[in-house]
């Protein structure tokens, strides 16, 4: 039996044999392209590809792509667990031609690999292909149809043909598209999970778990445009995805995805830490739990490792929302302390030849999941008195009904899936708004897909080739002579033609000094400006002293036009300047100046100190601090790194005093393209996760020249801009330190003009403090001082006068219970206090609940002008019916306020202290009432 590494490993030597070269999967998490929460394909890192807006580096290739995918068919995330084969986290096995072999080479390649390599009976398999489409006028895929008995023993019986659903693949709403053809396994009768469903009939694609996809062939042929139009495509591309676990399971004649070696020993771990069983039934809550948290802890470690972390936002939401579902289901297997982050290290067992990442981050990776998962067992304890309270409301409603609101809430907010709030409303007879909490889904996704950033210009470039731009220059100057290629906007890309004033467009040089926005570093700001006009050169025999034209000389005016450009990007190999003519106008074919914003210097000096930083922060707090993400711009760097806990304030000031050193010693600062192995070799970091090319450049601190890299202390791949020496950075200050999410860190940190600006500020603030406190400089910190230490003094002076007041709240309630009346056991404890506080009154009502054993009480006080009431119910009454957020919305109305909380405690505010009596008198008759009729 094949392992699922020997299948991987025998998918892509497969294809290497037959030319294909190994391209190693992106980070799960996409860098640089914001339209995507989630690498969800194999296609995606070739995007720019298919989009015609880079050349391929290679016709062929074949790699295994981490993916994640929690939405659309197939891949609702409630669904993940309750079937065999659908998952979050996968692997999907791919090959590619980019304008190299088409569909007959694919289907053959495809079939030989299922049937001769890895042995499965060919009468299994069935092939499907696409039927046609009236609406965009596409008839059926008879070529593929035809192939596929050609060149493959397929019996025609097996080559089905089906609709646009399922048999036509497209990247978006626009963009690159094209016919498919799936091949399915028939996995026998006795794996259908529809016979009860009346007329249910085995079939491809008719919903059933006998028939399963294997491998999709997509044959990119057509680029679907804005209108809805298809239009053949300049190339065509083979783009195909096989997901591993479902090979794995077919090549180890496995029932299910979850029994194969990808998953098993994450489920014997997770059974050794439960206790529990595991018996590979659907029918069976536990085993769904051994499938969720199998499933989620392999998601979480990759997505964690590539840079995601669980935020209330975008991709963190996502995380945080798998992460607490395999919480909440590790709940069912009787786990209510953190025990999700003990899975990683099988998780790295399994996966990490394959992917040697989730090895170097594993000890992050668990420091996050460890953290959240004990945050959300806060949350959950809460989510579980929300439904209580919610389930209150609805037995007191016409229809018993917990609305779709507050069933929204609980999912949005505390981790309940719909059906677990379905299943606990039965339990008390109650039913769910399903109708309204889907509505509120729908707008949720709604809101999701909006937040997706969408660019218009990239948008617009489909299957445009784009010229190349020489960028090389922005290392080393800030102006550059050159000449307009072309512009684009939402209609394009445009080679010929004027660019008219105001436009606002994407212009293009054949060579720019502009650094395009990468690597956490902002795109440069400046100007494209026309030649400038000159006055009239002097007649022949004026000396050159003499003025013409009224007093004017002979100096360049105002440039004749003027782009002004807001930021630079890079689309494929091409530099896009954004902007707008503010001034005259440009053609294509136009010599042109282009000149970046004296703000490239603060940038380059902020860029250089955030190697030095990471540096310093290594040497302080150990090779584990690692980047984690930056922001470079000219006003200020930011830096995010992995650290278990918050840095002490005397790690950071070693931090600043290293940097500083650094700086005075004005050491050089060299870079070196060399390749990739042998910068790893020389020890020059990565950001983690970044996908780097054969070559890198290498940007070195301390190192004199090329040739002597290796005196350099700090090495570091890097294609940003930088300053030459470290003294012009002139100084380096950390403004703020702060967690941005669990075990991740953020340092923001200021040099050259604007921590100028900042000191300066700083010390008209000092010298606004000696003059309001009379002290010099010198002597603030300990005037200060002082004051804080009276604050203190005084602070405890009235905290004792509080415990007295306090102490008085407590001997006249030890009264009211002391003449209180009783039914049956239960006591009825109510009255009015001398001006207090609501803690002090809590903590009074907590004392009379453990002396009375069995009681309702409700208190009230006079506070400032405005009434309070306070009530509290034991337990034991609770299960009778007597709720204490019952009690308060009732007699709140008679201080002309209002109020509620659970059945434990509740509490009201009015504006009529003068009515806290008759209140009080209302909620004693009330109480008795409710234990009468008990």
């Amino acid at each position: 039996m094949l392992t699922a590494k020997q299948i991987r490993a025998g998918f892509i030597d497969f294809f290497k044999d037959k030319g294909h070269e190994f391209v190693p999967s992106s980070p799960i998490v996409p860098r640089g392209d914001e339209t995507l929460l989630f690498a969800n394909a194999g296609m995606n890192q070739f995007k720019d590809i298919f989009l015609g807006l880079a050349p391929p580096e290679y016709p062929r290739a074949v790699n295994s792509q981490k993916c994640l995918r929690v939405s659309g068919k197939h891949n609702d995330l409630e669904e993940v667990g309750k079937d065999t084969y659908h998952h979050t986290f996968f692997e999907m096995l791919g090959n590619w031609s980019f304008g190299d072999y088409f569909k007959a080479e694919t289907i053959e390649w495809a079939w030989d690999l299922l049937t001769k390599v890895w042995g499965i009976a060919p009468d299994r398999l069935r092939a499907t292909v696409f039927g046609g489409d009236g609406k965009d006028g596409l008839p059926k895929d008879d070529e593929a149809a035809q192939l596929w008995t050609k060149v493959t023993p397929i019996p025609a019986g097996h080559v089905l043909a089906f609709g646009k659903k399922d048999n036509f693949w497209e990247m978006g709403e626009t963009g690159p598209c094209g016919p498919c053809s799936e091949i399915h396994i028939d996995l026998g009768p006795d794996r259908c999970d529809m016979k009860d469903v009346p007329g249910h009939r085995c079939n491809v694609n008719a919903g059933c778990a006998r028939y399963i996809e294997l491998w999709n062939l997509v044959f990119i042929q057509y680029n679907r445009q804005a209108d809805g139009r298809l239009v053949p495509l300049s190339a065509k591309y083979v783009d195909t995805g096989a997901g591993l676990e479902r090979i794995a399971a077919a090549l180890q004649n496995k029932s299910s995805n979850y029994d194969t070696d990808l998953f098993m020993p994450i489920i014997d771990r997770t059974s050794r830490l439960t206790g529990h069983k595991y018996t590979s039934k659907l029918a069976n809550k536990t085993d769904t739990a051994f499938r969720v948290i199998a499933d989620h802890i392999r998601a979480l470690t990759f997505a964690i490792t590539d840079g995601a972390t669980p935020s209330n936002e975008g991709r963190g939401y996502v995380i945080r929302r798998i992460l607490r579902r395999a919480s909440r289901f590790g709940r069912e297997l009787g786990m209510h302390e953190p025990f999700i982050y003990k899975l990683v290290p099988v998780v790295v067992e399994c996966l990490g030849d394959g992917f040697p990442e989730i090895k170097a981050r594993a000890e992050h990776v668990s420091t996050v999941i460890e953290s959240e998962e004990a945050s959300f067992g806060r949350t959950l304890d809460r989510g579980i008195d929300i439904f209580a309270e919610a389930a209150e409301r609805a037995a007191k409603s016409a229809n018993a009904t917990i609305t779709g609101d507050d069933a929204f809430q609980l999912y949005d907010t505390y981790g309940f899936p719909l059906d677990l709030t379905q299943l606990m409303a039965e339990e008390r007879g109650l039913k769910v708004d399903t109708e309204r909490f889907k509505e509120l889904m729908e707008a949720q996704r709604a809101r999701a897909r909006a937040a997706q950033k969408s660019d218009s210009l990239v948008a617009s470039l489909v299957d445009t080739e784009l010229p190349t731009t020489e960028d090389v220059h922005k290392y080393n100057t800030d102006t550059c002579d050159s000449k307009i290629l072309g512009w684009i906007d939402n209609a394009g890309f445009s080679d010929a033609g004027q660019i008219p004033s105001g436009a606002e467009v994407g212009i293009v040089l054949d060579k720019t000094c502009f650094y395009a926005e990468a690597g956490g570093q902002v795109g440069d700001a400046g100007a494209i400006e026309a030649d400038p006009l000159r006055n009239p050169t002097p007649p022949t025999g004026t000396a050159p002293h003499q003025r013409i034209s009224n007093g004017a000389d002979n100096a360049p005016t105002e440039p004749r036009a003027r782009f002004a450009i807001e930021g630079a990007i890079k689309i494929a190999n091409c530099v896009v300047h954004r902007g707008k003519v503010t001034r005259g106008s440009f053609a294509v074919g136009q010599k042109v100046r282009a000149v970046v914003s004296k703000d490239r210097s603060s940038t380059k000096k902020n860029h250089t100190a955030t190697h030095l930083l990471q540096w310093a922060l290594q040497q302080t707090l150990g090779g584990s601090a690692a980047q984690q993400g930056s922001y470079v711009c000219p006003d200020y760097l930011r830096f995010d790194f992995t650290c278990p806990k918050a840095p002490t304030a005397a790690e950071l000031e070693n931090v600043e005093e290293l940097v500083r050193e650094k700086i005075a010693a004005d050491l050089p600062v060299t870079w070196t393209v060399m390749p990739k192995d042998q910068a790893e070799k020389l020890g020059a970091m990565a950001l983690f996760g970044e996908k780097y090319g054969n070559e890198v450049r290498v940007v070195c601190l301390g190192a004199a020249d090329e040739g002597r890299i290796g005196d350099a202390f700090s090495r570091e791949f890097c294609g940003g801009t930088h300053i030459e020496r470290l003294g012009s950075i002139g100084g380096f200050k950390i403004i703020k330190e702060e967690s941005i999410s669990a075990g991740v860190r953020r340092i923001t940190a200021l040099t050259g003009p604007a921590l100028n600006e900042y000191l300066e500020k700083a010390s008209d603030i000092v010298d606004e403090l000696c003059v309001m406190l009379k002290v010099p400089s010198e002597a603030l910190p300990e005037r200060v001082a002082r004051l804080l230490d009276d604050n203190k003094k005084l602070a405890k002076q009235l905290n004792s006068a509080a415990r007295l007041s306090g102490s008085d709240a407590m001997g006249e309630a030890k009264q009211l219970l002391e003449n209180c009346e009783k039914a049956g056991d239960a006591h009825v404890i109510t009255g009015q206090l001398s001006t207090t506080s609501v803690e002090q009154a809590r903590e009074a009502i907590d004392m009379l609940k453990k002396k009375a054993k069995s009681a309702v009480i409700v208190l009230g006080f006079e506070d400032d002008g405005k009434a309070t009431l306070l009530a509290g119910v034991t337990d034991d009454l609770i299960k009778k019916g007597l709720r204490a957020g019952d009690i308060i919305k009732e007699i709140a109305p008679i201080i002309d306020g209002g109020g509620g909380g659970r059945p434990q405690m509740a509490q009201a505010g009015g504006k009529n202290p003068a009515k806290i009596g008759d209140a009080l008198a209302r909620a004693a008759e009330l109480i008795k009432e409710k234990l009468a009729n008990t």
